[in-house]
């Protein structure tokens, strides 16, 4: 008999174990995705399931929650076969990425490095909106609590797969690996990194490959012809609203892709400085109509150098004055020409390092534009 009392005290211990277990799992209380306590930023709408879709690169969702950790609720919506990313910061910093694939709703357990009464959790769409929708169903957890409301600026960007942060991180799956978008990271876009420094909230409204009056690699549909779609998509029948976030600010990065080479296939006649600027004119009124109260940015692009780059600048120069000529109520443009960036990314595209770069370029302009409000 002697020996056997070992053995129920351990099946006893064990059993204790289960059920403290048990007990503080139950613990987590559910918290759906459109709780008030939970804030979200860019290109976001409510499904009919009641799922908040995170639908622009960069889109994010953030709260804080109490205890060691919490679970999220994910979900891809994308074609069949086809998955996203999401980056993932806890407590102010960056954690990786998660891959979201399948069409079913997946818990993701979080667990912060640090002791902390309190964690702030934001979930980045890592991925853009043509590569589909990840749907943030909620989350359980102790408790959670809103991150506390700051006044801050706002900016939208609008721009191609640089602004996406198409191919830039090829930290867990080499370039030419896998999907075409397995090395996006919208975090790390110099447009995310930018806003993070100027400490405002912002959108990226970006689609890789288009340009202003033609693609790289085809004549549309361009950024102006889907700018206005909730999905940044042709195919949409579901419109943006544009008043639900009125950005102080709206930085245009578009461009490179007019005055690519395109893929080698593709027929391409030379580059239309004349279409480029009429369509980008017109862009511009369509932004001022949404937002007449906003300052708008040009930028070059730090992907041309030599004549190519003179060349987008003068074009861009042209924009300004004739947009200011059609609109006399539009705010003053400003024009900020990047210094050229060897990219060493996947596909001819910066990667993290030098979005940094350019981030660190832009930011001191974009401080004397924020100081304004």
């Amino acid at each position: 008999m002697q020996t056997k009392r070992p053995l129920i005290a351990w099946l006893l211990f064990q059993l204790l174990v289960v059920i403290f277990c048990s007990c503080a799992s139950s613990q987590l209380n559910e918290f759906v995705g459109t709780d008030p306590d939970i804030s979200r930023h860019g290109r976001t709408i409510v499904n009919p399931s009641g799922e908040l879709e995170l639908i622009s690169s960069a889109s994010f969702v953030e709260f804080q929650f109490e205890g060691e950790l919490c679970k999220i609720s994910l979900r891809n919506i994308a074609q069949k076969g086809e998955y996203n990313y999401v980056s993932v910061e806890i407590d102010d910093e960056y954690q990786g990425r998660l891959r979201v694939s399948g069409d079913k709703s997946r818990l993701f357990t979080i667990k912060p490095l640090k002791e902390s009464a309190l964690h702030t959790l934001r979930i980045y769409k890592a991925t853009e909106a043509h590569t589909g929708v990840v749907a943030f169903g909620g989350v359980q957890a102790l408790d959670i609590e809103p991150v506390a409301a700051v006044e801050r600026t706002k900016i939208e960007f609008i721009g191609n797969s640089i602004t996406c942060g198409m191919g830039n991180d090829s930290g867990e799956i080499p370039c030419g690996r896998n999907k075409w978008y397995d090395q996006h990271n919208a975090y790390w876009s110099y447009a995310s990194i930018a806003a993070r420094a100027l400490n405002a909230d912002f959108m990226l409204s970006s689609v890789s490959g288009a340009g202003i009056y033609r693609n790289w690699n085809s004549d549309g549909p361009t950024v102006p012809r889907q700018y206005e779609s909730a999905y940044l998509h042709i195919d949409s029948t579901l419109k943006w609203d544009f008043s639900n976030w009125i950005p102080d600010v709206v930085v245009i990065a578009l461009g490179t892709n007019d005055l690519s080479d395109g893929d080698g296939e593709m027929p391409r006649l030379p580059f239309d400085s004349t279409a480029f600027i009429n369509e980008y004119v017109g862009f511009v009124g369509t932004i001022h109509s949404h937002y007449p109260d906003s300052r708008l940015v040009l930028l070059s692009s730090p992907m041309h150098t030599g004549a190519k780059s003179d060349l987008l600048l003068s074009c861009l120069e042209s924009v300004k004055k004739l947009s200011e000529l059609q609109h006399p109520a539009l705010k003053q443009i400003s024009v900020f020409r990047f210094e050229s960036v060897t990219a060493t990314g996947c596909s001819g595209h910066p990667d993290i390092s030098e979005h940094k770069l350019m981030a660190e370029q832009l930011i001191p302009f974009m401080k004397g534009i924020v100081a304004d409000f």
